[in-house]
């Protein structure tokens, strides 16, 4: 029995398989990117109508509604906030401090922050908040 052999390039090209490969790697893309989770401590950010959007810091206090306070995710007392901060300012040479507190603090903690960043050395503050929801 003789078999017939060809040696003519293929003409036809079969886009399936890519098409599957694409297919699979834009599903994979569109998955990954709804998981992008923010870092820290939860809190409840006032509102605000004039949003601003700021550079990144590498100093970030966060006061939570039943007033434990943590830099940059990290819990520390009021009285050690001040040399945490001054060593802070010092590895990264940032004079920024962004303020993450809960709508629900009281102002005089948050006056109590800014005074040991202050003491720190620290003379510029942000304040972190979300977008006004239009009604």
């Amino acid at each position: 029995m003789k078999f017939e052999i060809s040696n003519k390039p293929l003409t036809a090209f079969s886009h399936s398989s890519l098409t599957d490969i694409v297919m699979l790697l834009l599903i994979y893309f569109l998955l990954t990117s709804q998981f992008v989770v923010h870092s820290g401590v939860k809190v409840k950010l006032p509102s605000s109508k004039a949003l601003e959007t700021s550079s990144a810091s590498k100093m970030i206090t966060t006061i939570t509604n039943d007033g434990r306070v943590f830099l940059n995710g990290e819990e520390v007392t009021l009285d050690a906030l001040s040399s945490r901060l001054s060593m802070l300012k010092v590895q990264t040479n940032e004079s920024n401090l962004v303020l993450r507190a809960d709508r629900t603090v009281q102002i005089e903690l948050v006056i109590k922050v800014m005074d040991a960043a202050k003491s720190a050395g620290i003379e510029k503050f942000t304040i972190e908040t979300t977008k006004e929801n239009p009604v």
